[in-house]
């Protein structure tokens, strides 16, 4: 059968650099880092004490007090996020098609915050019997974004959530896409949300060694391909990317911001939170996603990559690189815009596709922030351009972003300037 091309029409995100997919942008171009110390709780006794928050988020922009209280702070964002993305696109909600819409929402982890609150208040007060809050449940689970989304805005097209840890919304996007090209929806909401600031969620990646403990100096913390990197910085947030059908697009007279063209998944098979020390997973999913977008690795101008500034991950997404693009990989404009955001989890995906659509549309690359000279990584190849420091102009026809995920799970998607 003939596949149908799918285009991007809205785009809206909450993140630690902005509470909008226009700010996101700006804070990013401009080398912004997210990192500050926790305020979420109390972190004075954890080995690591800061993170990068979304700041001046105000649910009630959003929804009355009474449904803030029934909605977890992931779904919130997720929710906030799909708005933004929904007025970018401009399309009419009054005359849609909403039996053909869909919504693909991804959560590594979901209602964390929810979770803790909950078993916290029963442990505490058990002798009096068990008090849940009856909102417990669907305030936790990780496919309610995508529920309520949907709710809120009558679309009847797929409706679930993705899990794959830090792929989970680069797998979402590209189950929206193929969907849309298998003539199963006109029109998907895909992303991601995450809000994991908490005492278990900063713990638990503690007690993995995964996060960075630099707590004197927030802001250089997340340092990809730094040879002094110790780890990365936990984010939070959500991003919204409105994929549509061309003709669908066109016939309602979108702006179509680029196109979406070919994605690939791969696992590692390796370990239960390391990549592959070669790469052979990233090398995998790279080459899967230029064969499904029938693209040639010179054709790739920039590439998003996962760069998470762990110490093994790092070295083996840059191996991947040069085994996949060659020669053309000293051509290419290589970024980590978690050097900014942090590391967003369920989230990355979906914030980190936005910025390599805003890449395209722009023809700027975003900076790798925080490289110093004589902090070079012996096992990490300088001759690459990781556009560290500052933002780069130059034509950026196509782009690809990764996503790799705890238990092995790797994600690509490939976007390119549209072209009827």
């Amino acid at each position: 059968m003939e596949l149908k091309r799918v285009v991007v029409t809205g785009l809206g995100a909450i993140s630690p650099i902005g509470n909008s997919a226009s700010e996101l942008w700006k804070n990013a171009i401009a080398g912004v880092s997210g990192a500050a110390p926790i305020t979420h709780f109390d972190a004075s006794q954890f080995k690591t004490r800061f993170a990068c928050e979304v700041k001046n988020f105000d649910p009630t922009l959003y929804f009355d007090r009474k449904e803030v209280r029934k909605l977890d702070l992931y779904a919130q964002y997720a929710i906030a996020a799909a708005k933004e993305a929904i007025e970018n696109s401009g399309v009419n909600l009054e005359t849609l098609d909403k039996d053909n819409v869909g919504v693909i929402f991804a959560a590594g982890i979901g209602g964390i915050r929810t979770f803790e609150e909950e078993i916290g208040y029963y442990y505490s007060n058990k002798d009096n019997g068990p008090k849940f809050n009856p909102f417990f449940i669907p305030k936790m689970i990780s496919d309610i974004a995508a529920g309520q989304i949907s709710i809120t805005y009558g679309f009847r097209g797929p409706n679930y959530s993705t899990a794959s840890a830090c792929a989970s919304s680069t797998n979402a996007l590209i189950d929206a896409f193929n969907y849309i090209r298998l003539g199963q929806a006109n029109m998907i909401l895909a992303g991601g949300a995450e809000a994991a600031i908490t005492p278990g969620g900063v713990g638990g990646f503690n007690a993995l060694t995964a996060l960075s403990t630099r707590n004197d100096d927030p802001q250089h913390a997340s340092r990809p391909f730094s040879k002094s990197r110790d780890g990365f910085v936990i984010g939070e947030g959500a991003g919204c990317i409105i994929l549509e059908e061309m003709e669908h697009a066109i016939a309602r007279d979108a702006n179509i911001l680029c196109e979406i063209v070919g994605g690939g998944l791969s696992a590692d098979a390796y370990h239960l939170t390391a990549t592959h020390p070669d790469g052979l997973g990233a090398k995998l999913v790279m080459e899967r996603a230029l064969k499904d977008a029938g693209m040639k690795p010179e054709e790739i101008d920039y590439i998003n990559v996962h760069g998470t500034s762990t110490p093994v991950g790092d070295p083996s997404e840059a191996k991947a690189i040069k085994e996949v693009f060659g020669e053309h990989a000293y051509k290419l404009n290589i970024s980590s815009t978690k050097s900014m955001t942090g590391h967003l989890l369920g989230a990355a995906g979906a914030v980190e596709g936005i910025l390599t659509v805003l890449a395209v549309m722009n023809d700027i690359v975003p900076p790798t922030i925080n490289f110093t000279e004589g902090d070079e990584d012996p096992e990490i190849d300088y001759r690459l351009n990781f556009t560290f420091n500052k933002a780069q102009e130059r034509k950026v026809n196509a782009a690809l972003s990764n996503t790799f995920g705890f238990g092995g799970h790797n994600a690509s998607i490939i976007v390119k300037k549209f072209k009827h």
